[in-house]
């Protein structure tokens, strides 16, 4: 762990701190649940297949549970905010982790409609969820939301050459997670009793670029688990990897 991760951390109680990630039977998801349940938090992990979700809790030590929840959809996703209500009662994270990478296409080939799948996940959904859990987070003493985003949804980092990220010409996953930065920002202004903030994880191999990434999937976590372990004196509305923050 970096200085970053710790210097925020949120203080321990007596009742766990409960946390819901959406897309977390694999990569991310999967490894940032494995890290905080560790910790001793009730992990409510998010799966659009529950019986994906059970085997994958059934791997996993600690207060791990299973959420049906489609971010794509109003009614699953209201569903799942019914059922973390009556079997928790609360909420104290919102990890926005489900993602897709929307498809390769050249840009000069790129269309309207092969921004809608990429979109209506990567944007639509944490708004969806973000809209859904609110009133379950503000039971919280310290509530916070996660989204997790790229370095290609910078504008610094996508104009450095210095940067791998400077080398990718592609429209839909980039916009998508440029998108998803505007809309923390906002919901950080908005929302002053939460913690929003978003984050990058890096080239992390994952089964989204085919396991490529240079980072181990520890590693990837780091900013996700650190963003989401801070306190009430953690920042709000900022863009952060595992080294510290990132420019927009």
């Amino acid at each position: 762990m970096t200085d970053m991760t710790n210097e925020h951390a949120h203080t321990a109680s007596t009742t766990p701190i409960t946390v819901l990630i959406t897309g977390g039977t694999r990569g991310l998801g999967k490894e940032t649940a494995r890290r905080l349940a560790g910790n001793g938090w009730t992990v409510v992990l998010g799966a659009r297949d529950p019986a994906d979700g059970e085997r994958v809790a059934a791997e996993l030590a600690g207060d791990v549970r299973v959420v049906a929840i489609d971010v794509t959809s109003d009614a699953s996703v209201d569903a799942a905010a019914r059922w973390i209500d009556e079997h928790v009662g609360h909420l104290d994270v919102l990890i926005n982790n489900a993602g897709i990478a929307g498809g390769h296409l050249a840009v000069e080939d790129t269309g309207p409609a092969d921004f809608l799948a990429c979109f209506g996940v990567n944007v639509l959904g944490p708004v969806r969820t973000t809209r859904a859990f609110l009133p379950l987070l503000r039971r919280s003493s310290a509530p916070r939301i996660v989204n997790v985003s790229s370095g290609l949804g910078s504008h610094a980092v996508t104009t450095d050459p210095a940067r791998l990220e400077s080398s990718i010409h592609s429209i839909v996953y980039p916009s998508s997670k440029a998108a998803l930065n505007m809309i923390t920002t906002q919901y950080a202004k908005a929302l002053p009793d939460i913690k929003v903030n978003v984050v990058d994880p890096g080239y992390t191999a994952t089964d989204l670029n085919g396991h490529t990434g240079v980072q181990t999937i520890t590693e990837g976590t780091d900013a996700i688990v650190a963003m989401a372990s801070i306190g009430s004196d953690g920042p709000t509305g900022g863009f952060f990897d595992r080294h510290g923050r990132v420019p927009w």
